[in-house]
Order: structure tokens, then C-alpha cells, then sequence
């Protein structure tokens, strides 16, 4: 069977990314061939793009989508033509067909669209796994948590909220902020006029956060080290401006004794039970309306080289969709 899908032949700008036709075989043993309806665009495919994470070439790009049963391989029990299903992360979602373990797609509860799935599986488990497990946020705790106004941004603030913490977004730009206040924010710094670390012992009454999680790396990393009460967490979860700097222990000592993570969400769901019991998470909170998912852009999968441009700018909002 003969498909469309994007592949990159090196890594680089957007530009490296072309749209050919590829062949899709029977699926093998243990696997299904989806009919994908929407792909789900993250900062992951910015990164193994542009070679910040090296990869073997040629390769396929992209780790999250939704879509419709087409076949099933021998050995598949629990899933049938017809059926929806939504996965991530796994390279190759950038297509329109494609072939994938069973074991690592989800079923798509009825009553939430493939859009919405697609829009919110991995920035949803990123969320739970930051939230839930590498630092468990408790009720009534205050919380710093970068790129507000993102689509893993707009999860985290619902989701901070409905635990009863008092989430402290960081974004750029007055539009940006109130976004961020509109999904579950209790306070937005504006990184672009204020100064983070001084805005958040301001809002704490000068104590400081129980937790930081930063994704944007470099630029932000003393901010967020100096917005940290003592023995605080700072979960480092990106890297957007370059990574961060070597932490020397006795740094973190000096600062307060301090705690630092640098986690993955590979990590969290490489097992069929963590993913399961993550994405059940996810889709609860979504069914129960507790999280909203904002899609702000939907793009034809022919415009990838400028939905790259515009997300790695950061002239987007909430999520984006590609629609294959």
C-alpha cells in the first residue's frame, strides 16, 4: 500500500523535511496499519529534527496521532478494523498510513474526537508524569511552571488547579498571559518585562516555590534555581534556549538544598502498564471536563515545513493539529 509521509533525509531547519510516497507492507505479527485522521505536533519533533537529538537518516518524523483500525497483524486480540485508537510517543506519525505495535495504541473512549486525542495523549501524560510522579504536586502548594501558554502549558495549569495547587505560569506577552490565567493560572509572570525570580518571592510572600518546571533551559535556569524554596524541586523538562548548565552540588546546596531531575517521558510510559495507566489519566480528566483542550491551529500535513517555522518561533498557541 502506498502512502504519503514526511521524512528527513538530515537533520537541520525545516526545510530538511519533504513529503514523499512510501510503501506501507501487511502489518506483521503484534501490529495494526491505522488510517491516521490527526497528528499531534510537540517540541520533541523540534528537537529530533534539528538534530539536537541525533538520529540514523534517512528518517520519519513525528511521535503522536489518532486515527482508525485498518488491519490487524496475527496475534492482535484486542483490536479490530474500525476501531479508534490514539498513541505516542512513537516515531512516524507524520503519515497517512502506517503500521504500529498494538501495544502501544490506545482506545479512544467515545465522546472525545480524534482531533482532541491527538491534540492532547503526550502533552497530557507529560503533565502526569510531572505532576503525579516526578514531583507528586499536593494541594495547596505553590508551583512555577514555564511555557504557560503552550499546549502542555494550558494541561498543566488545569491540572495543577483541579489538585489545588497554586499554579504560577511563565509566559511572553500580554495575550500570552491572559491565556495562561484563562487555564486554571492563579498568576502569570511575563518573562519578556518582569523579573521571574523576584515576581515569585513577591507572590510567596518571599518563601519561594515547593517545585520549578522549567522547559526552556538555558536562559532560564538562575531564574528558576533563585525562585525555589529550601529544599525545593527543580524539574528540568527542556530545553528550548540550549541546555541548561552543569549543576554542581554544591550549588544546589548553597541555594538551599535543593533537588534536580531532568526526566523524560519515555521513561514514564516505556511499559504497556505505565502507558495505559497514564493515558487512563488523561483521558478521565478529559472526559470529565476537568481538562480542555485548545486547538488553536489546524494545518494540512503538505504545510509541515511552515507549521515547524511558525511552532519553533513561537508564534503559536495552545495545539496544533496536523491533518494528514
Amino acid at each position: 500500500m502506498k502512502t504519503k509521509a514526511v521524512i528527513m533525509h538530515k537533520q537541520g531547519p525545516a526545510d530538511v523535511m519533504v513529503l514523499e510516497e512510501i510503501d506501507v507492507p501487511a502489518p506483521a505479527a503484534g501490529e495494526v496499519r491505522l488510517e491516521q485522521t490527526a497528528i499531534g505536533l510537540n517540541y520533541m519533533d523540534v528537537y529530533q529534527r534539528s538534530g539536537h537529538y541525533p538520529m540514523a537518516m534517512p528518517s520519519a518524523l513525528g511521535l503522536e496521532a489518532a486515527g482508525v483500525v485498518l488491519d490487524v497483524g496475527e496475534g492482535v486480540k484486542d483490536l479490530k478494523p474500525g476501531d479508534r485508537v490514539v498513541y505516542g510517543p512513537v516515531l512516524g506519525a507524520y503519515a497517512k498510513i502506517r503500521n504500529i505495535a498494538a501495544a502501544r495504541v490506545i482506545a479512544i473512549p467515545d465522546g472525545i474526537s480524534d482531533e482532541v486525542a491527538a491534540a492532547v495523549l503526550m502533552k497530557g501524560m507529560t503533565v502526569e508524569y510531572l505532576l503525579c510522579r516526578a514531583y507528586p504536586v499536593k494541594a495547596g502548594e505553590d508551583v512555577l511552571f514555564y511555557a504557560a501558554s503552550g499546549g502542555v502549558g494550558h494541561l498543566a495549569g488545569q491540572w495543577g488547579k483541579h489538585i489545588g495547587a497554586r499554579m504560577i505560569g511563565v509566559t511572553s506577552g500580554p495575550e500570552n498571559c491572559r491565556q495562561a490565567l484563562a487555564n486554571g493560572y492563579a498568576d502569570v509572570i511575563d518573562r519578556k518585562s518582569e523579573d521571574i525570580a523576584k515576581r515569585v518571592r513577591e507572590l510567596t510572600d518571599g518563601k519561594g516555590v515547593s517545585v520549578v518546571f522549567d522547559s526552556v533551559g538555558k536562559a532560564t535556569f538562575e531564574a528558576s534555581i533563585d525562585s525555589l524554596a529550601p529544599r525545593g524541586f527543580f524539574i528540568s523538562f527542556g530545553s528550548t534556549t540550549g541546555e541548561a548548565p552543569p549543576v554542581p552540588p554544591a550549588l544546589l546546596q548553597k541555594k538551599g538544598s535543593l533537588y534536580f531531575c531532568r526526566p523524560t517521558l519515555a521513561n514514564y510510559v516505556g511499559t504497556r502498564e505505565d502507558l495505559v495507566h497514564s493515558a487512563a489519566k488523561v483521558l478521565e480528566l478529559v472526559a470529565a471536563n476537568v481538562l480542555k483542550v485548545t486547538i488553536s491551529q489546524r494545518r494540512p500535513m503538505s504545510d509541515i515545513v511552515e507549521i515547524h517555522k511558525a511552532f519553533e518561533a513561537g508564534d503559536t498557541t495552545g495545539s496544533t493539529i496536523i491533518i494528514p
